[in-house]
């Protein structure tokens, strides 16, 4: 629609304005010393990540004018146009049955769709996502997978000012993953192994479209080695108190992610833990689960499991702590290029029986990591 068109283009101006602040600003974070501490390789990928960036995206992917991103909406494709044209600029290859996008018809997919009803008109719902090549002739055949659900609840008359923004839920993972896109792209020194990065619909109504990529994956599913999920890495005020330079890591100890993820924070100065109780019960609520059901090591990374405004309509961008985020990110984005230069590809736990039904999985795939 050509009100679509010129939301996503001022976005996309805004975005790109704020770029020289935001170089200066990850510059002034590398004279740190957590900086200090990370590889040299690595350096330049960290510097990059903005939390001025940052800010300016959420500040347009959960504004109002979106209307809550629900899936399917109005909101949603714009959403998915700028993301797109995020992707576009950093200059990741497109995947996809459309340039950036893995399309399906919401009809046909709706976990909730009355299945007895008579067929309704096509409803257009899309992954948006793009690939990093690896530069390595055996490994760059491997695939790391970074994601994050761009979708929120949408709108709800009478409650609050009726639009629920979803700026921690996930917008603030969406940002993440469009800034570790932008700082892995612009880095002269490609990973060896390549990197999918990827924004899906439909999480808020059961994983829907990250269900949607495990059964019909761009890359192949048996060379796809690892995954990192971001969510809910924007507020720090967690119901149990302020979580400040830490995350915590769904199923921890599943898999070989979780100590990659800890080592990455050792250098980087941040704790990266297991919650005693929701790093295994919310192992099975975000996106990561739909890749572990298919083998994947895959595992979501959060600042906070609960906090106030939670699905609620406050869930605004300006509470935001963008310099946290930023420092989360980086983090992360350690964790991924040590994933994607290692010749060891993680793996599930032997040892841990909350592991074996993913494990088993992996094996009947014949999944060889490389």
């Amino acid at each position: 629609m050509p009100m679509t068109r010129r939301i996503v283009s001022r976005a996309v101006m805004l975005a790109s304005l704020s770029f020289p602040v935001s170089l200066a600003a990850s510059l002034a974070h590398a004279a740190g010393p957590a900086a200090s501490a990370t590889p040299a390789a690595a350096a330049p990928i960290l510097d990059r990540i903005s939390a001025t960036a940052m800010r300016g995206n959420l500040a347009f992917l959960a504004s109002d004018a979106l209307e809550g991103r629900g899936t399917p909406s109005r909101g949603l494709d714009i959403a998915a146009e700028f993301i797109a044209s995020q992707f576009r600029a950093a200059g990741l290859e497109p995947l996809g049955d459309e340039p950036y996008f893995q399309t399906a018809d919401w009809n046909k997919i709706n976990p909730r769709r009355d299945k007895n009803a008579a067929p309704a008109a096509p409803a257009k719902v899309r992954n948006v996502v793009g690939i990093l090549r690896g530069s390595d002739p055996a490994l760059k055949d491997t695939y790391i997978l970074v994601t994050a659900h761009y979708d929120h609840v949408g709108t709800k008359p009478g409650e609050g000012d009726g639009i629920f923004n979803g700026a921690n839920d996930d917008g603030s993972g969406t940002v993440s993953v469009i800034e570790l896109a932008k700082a892995f792209a612009a880095n002269k020194e490609r990973p060896k192994r390549s990197i999918v990065f990827m924004t899906v619909f439909g999480e808020e109504h059961g994983l829907v479209g990250s269900r949607y990529y495990g059964a019909n994956p761009l890359v192949p599913i048996e060379k796809t080695v690892a995954g990192i999920n971001i969510e809910q890495v924007g507020r720090t005020d967690d119901s149990e108190g302020p979580q400040q330079r830490a995350f915590a890591v769904t199923g921890y100890d599943f898999s070989d992610v979780g100590e990659i993820l800890k080592k990455a924070g050792d250098q980087t100065g941040i704790k990266v833990w297991k919650h005693p109780v929701n790093s295994d019960k919310y192992f099975a609520h975000s996106d990561n689960q739909a890749l572990a059901d298919q083998g994947i090591p895959a595992h979501t990374v959060s600042v906070a499991y609960a906090f106030p405004d939670y699905h609620g309509a406050g869930d605004h961008w300006d509470k935001i702590d963008y310099e946290n985020m930023a420092a989360v990110d980086r983090t992360v984005a350690l964790a991924i290029w040590n994933i994607a230069n290692s010749s060891e590809a993680p793996k599930w736990s032997r040892s841990n029986p909350k592991a074996s039904k993913y494990l088993g999985i992996q094996e009947q795939r014949s999944i060889k990591p490389q």
